[in-house]
């Protein structure tokens, strides 16, 4: 996905946020703004938008000195899903179709998203992760549960911290031999790495890996060997969250994109409504 104009001023609110997020000082928020405007100017607008975030947010963390400006912001999220989970996992093992179950609140913790709601708090992710339990589901479960079913080699990229928590109750419903789960290389947003993989209890589930990269998204070139060969080798990728779709949609493989459709730009490319809870396969998903 490109970037598109409408994703201009989306970037820089990020940048301002990000920046007021770790810092008081003024001085560092317009270093910040005039750091995304010059990036702007320079970058080539057919790139995904993550390419640009993973530039800014560098620039911030070397002028902080901050390694994971948004740490104390993921240590919150996780907690209250973690304080969650065995209530949503009564659920999901009391619904009817608890594959389906599991699949709805996994995509009802991308809402978990600081860089398209900064002010996110926990009063509205509870909400939100409540209705998610009867909310439309915008795509085709049971086509991805039988890929699911025939998958030899599953690799699940995670999106978000908090959110990670969730996809625990999709993944304990997978076929765990089978299932690696990846996470960001290093710290980007509020984005998950190995320390909230650990969290979330998964480390003891499935393999684990980090991807090498700390763009806000999967970008191949950008990932390491080790991870490029097991994307290249899963049969089936499930991919979580609008980073990942915005970098990974037009790439050849059997993947499905889990997501909530946040941004207006975002969910006119997908073609689905804005805030709609979405299971959507690439065009290039064809069969096992």
């Amino acid at each position: 996905m490109k970037t598109y104009l409408d994703c201009i001023p989306c970037i820089l609110r990020q940048a301002l946020e990000s920046a007021r997020t770790v810092s008081s000082e003024p001085l560092l928020h317009e270093q910040m703004l005039r750091y995304a405007l010059q990036t702007l100017v320079d970058q080539d607008l057919t790139q995904s938008p993550p390419v640009i975030g993973q530039l800014v947010h560098r620039r911030l963390r070397e002028l902080t000195g901050e390694a994971d400006p948004y740490r104390a912001a993921k240590e919150r999220f996780n907690r209250l899903t973690l304080q969650m989970l065995p209530e949503l996992t009564a659920f999901v093992e009391n619904a009817a179709d608890s594959f389906e179950s599991a699949v709805r609140l996994a995509i009802a913790g991308n809402v978990i998203d600081l860089g398209v709601h900064g002010d996110l708090d926990e009063e509205h992710v509870r909400r939100f992760i409540t209705e998610a339990q009867s909310a439309v589901l915008t795509g085709d479960v049971g086509r991805f549960k039988s890929f699911v079913q025939q998958a030899e080699k599953i690799l699940y990229l995670t999106d978000n911290a908090g959110e990670i928590v969730l996809d625990r109750l999709l993944i304990e419903r997978l076929p765990l031999s089978r299932v690696t789960v990846a996470v960001r290389g290093e710290a980007i947003l509020n984005d998950a790495t190995r320390e909230d993989a650990q969290t979330a209890g998964l480390d003891r589930l499935v393999r684990v890996m980090d991807n090498g990269s700390d763009a806000p998204g999967t970008l191949l070139e950008d990932c390491s060997q080790s991870f490029q060969r097991c994307f290249h080798e899963s049969d089936l990728i499930i991919a979580k969250g609008q980073g990942n779709f915005e970098t990974l949609s037009q790439t050849p493989g059997n993947i499905f994109f889990l997501f909530k459709a946040k941004c207006p730009v975002i969910a006119a490319h997908a073609g689905v409504p804005l805030n709609a809870m979405v299971i959507q396969p690439t065009e290039y998903t064809a069969s096992i």
